[in-house]
């Protein structure tokens, strides 16, 4: 079986969470999109990048959902969420998917 890159990983995590808590209006179901994408994406770091690197990118996954709040104020929900997403996923993949 083919493994999914950890871009694509992280960035549907971000994008999937927002979109699950939109549309069925649970935020907790939202965050758990949000979580288990996560945490598969920090499992995939771990592997291809090690544990420092991991750790950095999961603290981006986070700061990317945290920053996403403030910056849909300046340019609306779904731009928020689609730049943050951007920005994960080119983290993810020059860390960690670029190697392999």
């Amino acid at each position: 079986m083919a493994r999914i890159p950890t871009a694509a990983v992280a960035a549907s995590g971000l994008i999937g969470g927002y979109g699950v808590a939109r549309w069925t209006k649970k935020r907790p179901l939202g965050g758990a999109v949000l979580a288990v994408a996560g945490a598969a994406a920090a499992r995939q770091w771990q592997q291809a990048a090690g544990g420092g690197a991991a750790g950095a990118l999961t603290a981006g996954y986070v700061a990317a959902f945290a920053g996403s709040h403030p910056l849909a104020k300046k340019v609306g929900a779904w731009p928020a969420v689609f730049g943050v997403a951007g920005v994960m996923a080119l983290a993810s993949w020059a860390v960690a998917d670029r190697k392999g």
